[in-house]
């Protein structure tokens, strides 16, 4: 990874910028550190409710004039919302980065949440719950989630609940944003063939103008994991299911030999142990995939997969011996140095992606106020032993510790 340039402007905001002369588009973003875990059981799905408010109308632009000031000139604008963070980023030819960064900074920061928009956006989220409702995968995640931090905000669907989206008003957007929006919980990340001067003189004109006071709302810690068992039904012809449990979270030192360890076990490679024995070895399964989500206090460490009803009790016996495989046995050297290779390359392939390198530039300055280089993150990919690796499992893979969740045919 190249050097990336970061600076702070005068109202807290940290700026991260990397040059990358080869290309004609420029890639940029407002990442906000809030997200759903921020909200509680009376506002939920209201950080990703603001997320859809941010294209309704500012107080110099209504919505149409958003939708069409990238559009127009072939560019891109869009956003997103997870557990910790509400993301604004945009995309154009070089010479409509001016354009991008003022209406970036214009839908973050200045929205009005006009009560007519608000009403029909109230529509939007509603058919976006009905659609993600209905897809059993998303669905699943998201109950998944439920049972892994039962109780708890991290708990709770981003999306919300009907009830909460249909009570929202005006006040209850200005409350949270005041509640939780801080320039020191902001960072502006810009990716393309931009000068340093020039993201200098962009962020000082569109972005170190903003202030605001507050913005001290404290996040509920999560504590206090215990495994469980939930069974639902749905119309499906599938029986889905999900094991896994809390993890390590981001500032862990076992971040990283988890990473490899649920990698090996199911990552996006055929070779995953999972996909050769449930897939290739079996025929049970079209797809089988483990993910190791860490937050800022917590992680998730899941398992998912589907399969024909009468064929689930033998694909979760599957699941538990790979699971013991690494708790019993250390791998062999061969085995340690393909892991390591494997990761190290599909780390470098994520980097050519120069959207989700801004993205990811903008998330490490908000955990760790600096970006690590690629070598950095490889260094302690190559410092890992096998016999981290089976400690780590013996812990995270523990079978007392997993929690199974299955959808059922109704």
């Amino acid at each position: 990874m190249r050097d990336c340039n970061v600076f702070t402007l005068s109202n807290g905001i940290r700026v991260v910028h990397q040059q990358i002369v080869s290309t004609a588009i420029v890639h940029c973003g407002l990442i906000l550190d809030i997200g759903s875990r921020d909200e509680n059981i009376d506002n939920q799905g209201i950080a990703h409710f603001w997320e859809h408010m941010a294209f309704k109308g500012t107080k110099k632009r209504n919505t149409l004039d958003i939708i069409t000031s990238l559009d127009a000139v072939g560019g891109e604008l869009n956003a997103y919302t997870d557990k910790e963070k509400i993301a604004f980023y945009a995309s154009a030819r070089r010479e409509y980065f001016e354009r991008a960064v003022d209406v970036l900074s214009d839908i973050a920061f200045r929205s009005v949440f006009p009560e007519k928009e608000l009403e029909k956006e109230k529509g939007v989220i509603l058919e976006e719950m009905s659609m993600y409702h209905d897809s059993p995968e998303d669905s699943l995640q998201d109950e998944f989630e439920a049972v892994i931090y039962k109780n708890h905000p991290m708990g709770m669907n981003i999306l919300g609940r009907e009830e909460t989206i249909r009570n929202f008003r005006k006040k209850d957007f200005v409350s949270f944003f005041r509640q939780h929006l801080h320039t020191k919980r902001v960072v502006f990340s810009c990716v393309g063939n931009i000068t340093l001067e020039e993201a200098e003189r962009l962020a000082h004109k569109y972005i170190a103008g903003f202030k605001v006071a507050g913005g001290n709302g404290r996040r509920k810690k999560f504590t206090g994991y215990k495994p469980a068992q939930q069974e639902l039904r749905r119309i499906v012809k599938q029986a889905k299911c999900a094991i896994g449990s809390d993890a390590y979270p981001i500032h862990h030192d076992n971040r990283i030999p988890l990473y490899v360890l649920v990698n090996i076990l199911g990552g996006p490679g055929m070779n995953s142990r999972l996909n050769l024995s449930l897939r290739e070895r079996y025929g049970l399964v079209y797809g089988v995939d483990a993910h190791y989500t860490a937050y800022s206090d917590t992680g998730m460490f899941a398992i998912f997969f589907g399969t024909e009803p009468r064929q689930l009790d033998r694909c979760i016996s599957l699941v538990k011996k790979e699971l013991e495989k690494f708790r019993e046995k250390p791998l062999s050297k061969t085995q340690l140095a393909v892991a390591k290779e494997q990761i190290k390359g599909q780390l470098a392939m994520s980097e050519e992606n120069n959207l989700n390198l801004m993205l990811m530039m903008g998330r490490s300055i908000l955990l760790y106020n600096r970006v690590p280089k690629l070598e950095e993150v490889f260094d302690m990919i190559d410092r890992t032993t096998s016999l981290k690796l089976q400690e780590v499992a013996q812990h995270i893979f523990n079978e007392k510790r997993l929690s199974y969740l299955t959808m059922l045919p109704a």
